[in-house]
């Protein structure tokens, strides 16, 4: 792993959650969510949900040799670090706390899909220790057809939390947000699949019923 990097990447986070409160505190002008509100879970969840495909990007940048598949590292880590550092921007804004004794997921209860309606289920598409472990043990194209797997399956678990607090919330930060999110990480899990097809592997089977 290249330490430095990711301190530097931490760094960034920590910047843009100063621009982001900053920013909130120049242009909100309305009330701040509560610590149960559905914009909070959101906030909380998918800062998580984003530091994990962080991680697995770092982990296979460092590790693979194709060129396309340490480019999509690069902007996962990058898309997803600063998107990271404005949902922890917001939570600083809204006077809440980042870490909270709620469950996972509690706040889309009865309004998402099956894979994540139940208070408390572990956010979709998450990978669990065991994949990330496997991840970090294969080498070569095994490596590569892992990690691409793991985070198709990881975006369609973000698009399915961004739809879900499209259906929630009415605050334009948190809405355009997840449209960002939904319309990037579509892109790029058609793309991850065109990846897999060159190296004769497909997807996990999709969440996204």
């Amino acid at each position: 792993m290249e330490k430095p990097a990711r301190n530097s990447m931490f760094a960034v986070v920590a910047v843009l959650v100063l621009v982001a409160a900053a920013a909130l505190l120049l242009f909100g002008g309305r009330g701040a969510p509560g610590d149960n509100s559905a914009e909070a879970g959101f906030a909380r969840d998918m800062a998580t949900h984003h530091a994990q495909a962080v991680d697995m990007s770092f982990t296979i940048r460092d590790k693979s040799q194709s060129r396309e598949i340490r480019s999509l590292a690069f902007d996962i880590i990058n898309t997803q670090a600063n998107q990271r550092g404005m949902f922890l921007g917001w939570l600083q804004q809204w006077g809440l706390t980042q870490a909270t004794d709620m469950r996972s997921m509690a706040w889309m209860s009865g309004h998402a899909h099956a894979s994540a309606a139940r208070p408390g289920d572990p956010m979709p598409g998450m990978a669990s220790a065991e994949e990330l472990a496997k991840l970090r043990e294969l080498e070569g194209t095994e490596a590569e057809v892992l990690f691409l797997q793991l985070m198709i399956r990881h975006h369609e678990g973000g698009v399915e939390m961004a739809e879900g607090v499209l259906r929630l919330s009415g605050r334009d930060e948190v809405t355009g947000m997840a449209r960002k999110i939904v319309t990037g990480q579509q892109g790029e899990i058609k793309l991850m699949t065109d990846m897999l097809r060159h190296r004769d592997a497909q997807p996990f089977p999709s969440i996204l019923d």
